[in-house]
């Protein structure tokens, strides 16, 4: 199916992308020094020996838990290649720098695995914050957070299971349904569409319907609040076909981020150790299709939706544009988004970017050593994920090549 796509993407006559857009590496590193991608160069080498990162991560747990001065070193590679800064001003020149070429920021508090109250207190300051800074610039188009960085992952999952919580849980739990209601209430007033991210199956149910009280609540006008779908699950379809149809009876916008997903060995070791019936999808093949499918339903339905379509993969970006020239969709329609992670795939980001398509990159900040976990869980990304580094390397080495032949 997927070489299909290729063939019609690349050879009918009736579209204007036969042209491999994504190849064009002058355009994908013209922000980048030959010192910073000679750096991309040697990280994703490095990612793409899964001893190399295993070994790795184990040195720098150790040197970060160890209280060794690793910190200047993590933040000179590693940090400043996938990561804006420490704090929302520390990133404000590389957002500046990407909106020259045209790709926004979603500035994204990427602090994990907090349990405290006030954890999740300061976490909800800092989102509030980045929607200050969205409201104030052209640049940052949406804000972002995690459903796990306002409550703890536990009280999600024990509500998903629907087991009776005790007085305390339900007034943790109130506490965190309040930590919502200011975030998107905020978002609302201010005008700044807010992502809300996906994370692990079996806490999920509980984020998801939350989320759909705040769509109900505040996309009455227009899709203000996303939720998360990640299509590496075969019910994730399905569940987008549902909301439609309450989002019809109760009169409200759906904004969707679609993604293919980020826990897939966590998620397929969980359901063989408890018994069940993986969430994922049997292939590769099988979460590619389930995207795509995901993508067209929503285009077809972009009356009440809004897409933004988080992805790494250039057949489906392809498919995505086509889609949007078949049905004569411009180019900068608003309610139609790319993104990507800062750090990766910028031939995708900067050409579709020149070619005149919304797009926005997730662009991680927070302290060095919080943000680790972010970091450990981007490199073992990059190098479960067959293909990924390998094309990363590619581009690299062909833009290397260009600039020396110049």
């Amino acid at each position: 199916m997927l070489n299909n796509i290729a063939n019609t993407l690349y050879l009918c006559p009736k579209t204007n992308l036969m042209e491999k857009i994504f190849d064009n590496t002058q355009v994908a590193f013209s922000l980048k020094s030959d010192t910073e991608l000679d750096r991309a160069y040697f990280l994703f080498k490095m990612i793409d020996s899964e001893p190399l990162v295993r070994i790795g991560t184990a040195v720098t747990n150790f040197a970060i838990k160890a209280h060794l001065p690793v910190e200047g070193l993590i933040r000179a590679t590693v940090f400043d290649h996938f990561c804006g800064g420490v704090n929302e001003d520390d990133c404000l020149t590389v957002v500046d720098k990407m909106f020259t070429k045209g790709v926004s920021s979603v500035l994204d508090y990427s602090v994990e695995g907090k349990e405290e109250e006030e954890q999740f207190d300061a976490a909800l300051e800092m989102t509030l914050r980045t929607i200050e800074f969205a409201k104030e610039r052209l640049a940052i188009p949406f804000a972002v957070f995690k459903p796990t960085g306002l409550g703890r992952f536990e009280l999600y999952e024990k509500l998903g299971e629907n087991q009776t919580f005790t007085p305390a849980e339900q007034a943790e739990w109130d506490r965190v349904v309040a930590r919502f209601d200011k975030v998107c209430s905020e978002a609302h007033k201010k005008d700044v569409a807010l992502l809300i991210d996906g994370e692990e199956s079996w806490m999920q149910d509980a984020a998801d319907d939350l989320v759909t009280e705040m769509m109900r609540k505040y996309n009455k006008e227009k899709a203000i609040v996303f939720n998360t779908l990640q299509m590496y699950r075969w019910d994730r379809l399905d569940y987008l076909k549902k909301l439609h149809e309450v989002a019809k009876k109760d009169g409200f916008y759906i904004g969707m981020k679609l993604v293919r997903g980020a826990y897939m060995e966590k998620e397929n070791k969980r359901a063989e150790e408890k018994g069940y019936v993986s969430p994922i999808c049997i292939s590769k093949e099988a979460t590619d299709e389930n995207y795509d499918a995901a993508v067209l339903y929503m285009l077809e339905h972009l009356d009440i939706m809004s897409i933004f379509a988080g992805t790494h993969n250039e057949l489906s970006s392809y498919k995505l544009m086509e889609l949007m020239q078949e049905r004569g969709i411009a180019k900068n329609e608003n309610r139609i988004w790319f993104g990507q992670l800062y750090g990766m795939s910028d031939n995708i980001s900067y050409n579709l970017a020149e070619n005149g398509y919304n797009v926005a990159k997730y662009l991680p900040f927070g302290p060095v050593k919080d943000v680790m976990p972010y970091l450990i869980r981007r490199a073992e990304e990059n190098t479960s994920v067959a293909g990924q580094t390998s094309r990363e390397l590619s581009m690299i080495k062909a833009e290397r090549k260009r600039r020396k032949e110049k």
